[in-house]
């Protein structure tokens, strides 16, 4: 019976060809955006690399014998069809990254070893299936960088709030009430902080000018509503808000 698709099959020669070493001096098997459907046997024999690129890929299941890399310290998975990781990704002890992000991912398939990769500093769980957060994460001391966006999270665990390290926590995406902020109320009406009355001859011809066109302004609006009692008149002062100071004298002199 068809198994479904094969996808492509990688050869120990491909895989070899497929290495490259970075600006870090450090030898990366790139694989990725290969149309894999199972992880190729042959790469075991290419254990001593010290980054993995798996991503874009159409993997389901990652081998228990992924242990095998102890050299890793880069480990991308992301955008597969992964609904489980094996426990044994634990023993990767000098993994510093692991991206998981865009797979079929739950809080259960999480294995519980993950929270053994003491040097971990960047983990990305974005998009995948997760109801919770397991509180055993708190235990990634040197973790920098976690990304939880586009899940199904409604809390975060302060055991993974509080980590020392942590700089950058993406939960976009989450129906998380602890972190929505509440809006703001829009004050409409424009208020004035300070208020001060002089007489127009303390004013120099500039301010006199503002002055008189912010008078007119209030006037236009007078105008438009009624009066219901009977204003008072202060024909020497101009409102509102001058820049006059309070010691006229020295405001003048400048």
């Amino acid at each position: 019976k068809a198994k479904g698709p094969q996808g492509k099959r990688i050869t120990l020669k491909m895989a070899k060809n497929s290495i490259r070493v970075n600006f870090s001096g450090r030898r990366r098997l790139d694989l990725s955006k290969m149309g894999i459907t199972t992880f190729p046997k042959c790469i075991l024999e290419l254990a001593d690399v010290e980054e993995l690129d798996l991503s874009r890929n159409m993997l389901k299941k990652i081998p228990n014998t992924i242990e095998k890399f102890q050299n890793l310290l880069w480990l991308d998975l992301h955008s597969n069809q992964l609904d489980e990781l094996p426990k044994e990704i634990g023993t990767l002890q000098n993994l510093t990254f692991l991206n998981i992000c865009n797979n079929k991912l739950t809080t259960e398939s999480l294995p519980e070893e993950l929270n053994l990769l003491k040097n971990l500093k960047t983990l990305n769980l974005g998009l995948n299936c997760l109801e919770s957060v397991p509180t055993t994460l708190g235990a990634l001391k040197e973790l920098v960088d976690l990304g939880l966006f586009d899940n199904a999270l409604t809390t975060i665990p302060k055991s993974v709030k509080n980590l020392p390290k942590i700089e950058r926590m993406n939960v976009k995406r989450n129906p998380l009430r602890e972190l929505e902020e509440p809006e703001e109320e829009i004050d409409t009406i424009k208020r004035i902080e300070k208020l001060y009355l002089v007489e127009e001859k303390d004013l120099c011809s500039s301010c006199l000018k503002m002055c008189k066109g912010e008078r007119d302004e209030l006037h236009k609006l007078e105008d438009m509503t009624p009066s219901s009692s009977k204003e008072l008149s202060f024909p020497l002062l101009l409102t509102p808000n001058s820049s006059a100071k309070d010691n006229q004298e020295e405001w003048r002199v400048r």
